[in-house]
């Protein structure tokens, strides 16, 4: 099972539209093809791992303006990054939302706020 992150909170997934599988290993092409679908999911083989984040903000910076869902084991401090990225929510697994209950993701939910430009420009 899986727990889906939004600004609002720990959520089931609800989604039952087609979606559009992406790893981070996807190329222009893997792009391109994702370019049509409604959901686009891309999986992080490790909290480590940002080649998705890189993938979503392309995905973001071509037009792309469907539902992105970042999926793995992410970290509740790697929210905002994912936000800011483009995605739109996280798809954690229910370890992680055990071991990082709500009020950790919370904390991190005001991501335009919280960026290091906003810091610098005295805004944060």
């Amino acid at each position: 099972m899986s727990v889906i992150v939004t600004d609002k909170g720990f959520a089931p997934d609800g989604w039952n539209g087609p979606l559009f599988e992406l790893s981070a290993e996807a190329g222009p092409q893997d792009l391109e093809a994702a370019a049509e679908a409604p959901m686009i999911r891309i999986h992080f083989a490790g909290f480590g791992d940002g080649r998705g984040f890189t993938l979503a903000r392309r995905l973001r910076m071509l037009g792309y303006g469907g539902r992105l869902r970042a999926a793995g084991p992410l970290l509740a401090d790697q929210y905002a990054m994912a936000r800011r990225a483009g995605f739109d929510e996280v798809e954690i697994p229910d370890a992680i939302a055990a071991r990082q209950p709500w009020d950790q993701w919370q904390a991190r939910a005001d991501w335009r706020a919280h960026d290091y430009q906003a810091r610098l420009r005295g805004t944060a």
